[in-house]
């Protein structure tokens, strides 16, 4: 079987009418949860991003407020907001809201994280979101990088003092 390319696809659906392409991604819908939620997203969320965005952040702090007490649980529910934030953010793609969803988690996993930190896979979820933060902020427009950058070293304050095992000084930014 034949696969083609976005530039063809894009071709044909030019040709298309507009009950054809309506039933193409009612279509294209029925068959993966991913299809549908991006579909919802567009057609729903896409045109007022900043609710959106406060949306997920206020979901991602439910989330952590119901995490569980044990250790290996705790990482796993940690590791499924990541995913339903890496969801979100490949809808938007927009480096800033992925910023904002990183941020906002680690802040959360300092506020409800178990503080003692004995668990390695947890400490290690917090330090790649650290350098994923670090990244994307690296290729933002200066005057955002600036925003951004205060805000995480910030972060990374409050962590040190929160967290035992945390020393900020690999992960600050210049501003």
């Amino acid at each position: 079987m034949k696969t083609y390319g976005l530039a063809d696809i894009k071709k044909e659906l030019q040709f298309l009418d507009n009950g054809q392409l309506i039933d193409l991604c009612l279509r294209l819908g029925r068959y993966k949860k991913e299809n549908k939620e991006l579909l919802a997203y567009l057609l729903f969320d896409a045109d007022n991003e900043r609710s959106f965005i406060e949306s997920v952040i206020a979901e991602n702090g439910f989330m952590f407020s119901q995490l569980p007490s044990n250790n290996y649980q705790m990482a796993k529910s940690m590791r499924k907001i990541l995913r339903l934030l890496n969801k979100y953010v490949k809808f938007m793609t927009s480096k800033e809201a992925e910023i904002e969803f990183l941020i906002s988690f680690c802040r959360n996993y300092i506020q409800y994280a178990d503080r003692r930190g004995s668990y390695k896979p947890m400490r290690l979820i917090f330090t790649r979101q650290l350098e994923k933060i670090a990244k994307a902020i690296e290729k933002l427009h200066e005057d955002l990088q600036f925003d951004y950058s205060q805000d995480y070293n910030t972060m990374l304050e409050e962590a040190q003092e929160q967290l035992k095992w945390f020393y900020k000084d690999g992960y600050h930014i210049k501003s």
